[in-house]
């Protein structure tokens, strides 16, 4: 059945499909539009069943704030050819717009939404017929307060929402708490706020780490003590590559072999356990400065950024920031 440039433009509006996937449809319909959509519906069910096992790295990050509510999320695609396409980040528009309007509590709430009579669901399937990729609502937050704030990094893979206690905020220094965020990775904003669940892995990182620091150190002692140059046998690679040099003999390479295996042994048994914790106490105690966001210095422009903590911003500029949220698709 001949099918007109018309009957397939007026498809493609209804779609949003490609030319050919839109006269392919009408044929196989003969020429039956709610046929037609159907079958591009379909196109797209089966495709994103096709693509369900593959990754989506890519994307756009989206984030907008209104009335003391901010919201960001992210579309997942396969590849960056997809993610920068105009039509996919106005589909992510669209589902941030959907959401600022009912603010919803979770993405299966955001994925239930409807845009024209559509579930977001439903959306996502077709654009994956139209495109070929697997696509994904990956990440949606959202923060309330007095006042909030957005920042969307250049590119669309990163983004902040800020909450703050107070009304009417100053836009200057809110957004620069947000472009700090964006930049500095923050944890929580204080001590306080930093999941139990991530201060015992620090806490058992520490420690580790300084059980063997302070073993490698009596164990360096000991070779030094035997006149063995450490840095010539702190591994099996060392030790082989430096007799091959004839930097060591193998007599050293043995004797180094067990002062390092027995050291090791007696002084791991032996660590006094109050001068570990209050090491790895030390190590805690700089993590809060350096990942929650009251502590850090403030990084977020301005004559401020650098000289002052962002604690000693907000107490400045009497705020008090509330709930924080940074979403990124970038490798970090």
């Amino acid at each position: 059945m001949a099918v007109t440039m018309a009957e397939i433009s007026k498809l493609r509006t209804m779609t949003g499909a490609g030319m050919m996937d839109c006269k392919n449809a009408l044929i196989e319909a003969e020429n039956d539009f709610e046929k037609a959509v159907e079958i591009i519906r379909k196109k797209g069910q089966a495709v994103a069943a096709k693509r369900s096992d593959r990754e989506a790295s890519e994307g756009c990050v989206l984030a907008a704030s209104k009335d003391g509510f901010a919201a960001v999320l992210a579309l997942k695609c396969e590849t960056d050819f997809v993610a920068k396409n105009a039509e996919f980040i106005a589909l992510t528009q669209s589902f941030l717009d959907a959401a600022m309007e009912a603010k919803p509590a979770t993405t299966a709430d955001v994925l239930a939404l409807t845009i024209g009579g559509k579930t977001i669901a439903e959306l996502i399937v077709e654009r994956i017929g139209i495109t070929g990729e697997k696509m994904e609502l990956d990440y949606y937050e959202f923060v309330q307060g007095g006042t909030t704030t957005v920042y969307i990094h250049p590119g669309n893979k990163l983004a902040t929402l800020v909450a703050f206690a107070e009304k009417d905020a100053e836009y200057e220094t809110i957004r620069g708490v947000a472009m700090h965020i964006a930049a500095m990775s923050p944890v929580a904003i204080d001590e306080s706020t930093v999941p139990q669940k991530v201060k015992d892995n620090e806490l058992a990182v520490a420690i580790e780490k300084t059980k063997s620091e302070l073993v490698l150190k009596e164990v360096e002692v000991a070779l030094k003590k035997a006149g063995i140059n450490p840095a010539h046998v702190d591994s099996e690679d060392h030790i082989e590559s430096n007799m091959a040099k004839g930097w060591i003999t193998a007599e050293e390479a043995a004797k180094a072999r067990e002062i390092k295996t027995t050291v090791f042994a007696e002084k791991s048994a032996t660590l006094p356990e109050h001068k570990v914790n209050s090491i790895a106490a030390g190590r805690m105690a700089k993590f809060f400065k350096e990942y929650t966001l009251v502590e850090q210095k403030y990084e977020g422009g301005g004559e401020e950024a650098g000289k002052i903590t962002v604690k000693e911003l907000l107490a400045k500029k009497h705020l008090t920031c509330i709930a924080f949220k940074r979403v990124t698709l970038n490798q970090e």
